[in-house]
């Protein structure tokens, strides 16, 4: 049984930096694709990057703009999503989940992903 704990959650102000990670156990990540997603207050769960198993190929939401970077750490079994340039509209729980999967491409569909973790708060605010 694979589970995934999140960990980086912090407060932090707008225009600042944070590294999330979603470490597992359990079993290896390496044949899973892992997914960020988040919920702000009052709004819908959305997906934030993916990184697939094979090849590690990546995904991103648009509203990142080139600001977050999904990357793995194999040899810690997690997934990492440095982020920059945060503002508020980033506030909010950010969710890693996991599936196993052998495809090149990973979705940002919640239904897609198997495995999810408890969840760490983000608060941009000054």
């Amino acid at each position: 049984q694979l589970q995934l704990v999140e960990s980086g959650g912090d407060l932090v102000q707008p225009g600042g930096s944070l590294r999330l990670s979603c470490s597992a156990s359990g079993l290896s990540l390496d044949t899973y694709s892992v997914a960020w997603f988040r919920q702000a207050p009052g709004k819908e769960r959305e997906g934030v990057s993916c990184i697939c198993a094979v090849a590690s190929s990546t995904s991103y939401g648009g509203f990142v703009k080139g600001r977050f970077l999904i990357s793995r750490d194999k040899a810690k079994n997690t997934v990492h999503l440095q982020m920059s340039n945060l503002g508020p509209e980033d506030t909010g729980i950010y969710y890693c989940a996991a599936v196993p999967s052998g495809s090149l491409i990973c979705r940002l569909f919640e239904s897609d992903y198997t495995y999810w973790g408890q969840g760490t708060q983000i608060t941009v605010s000054s």
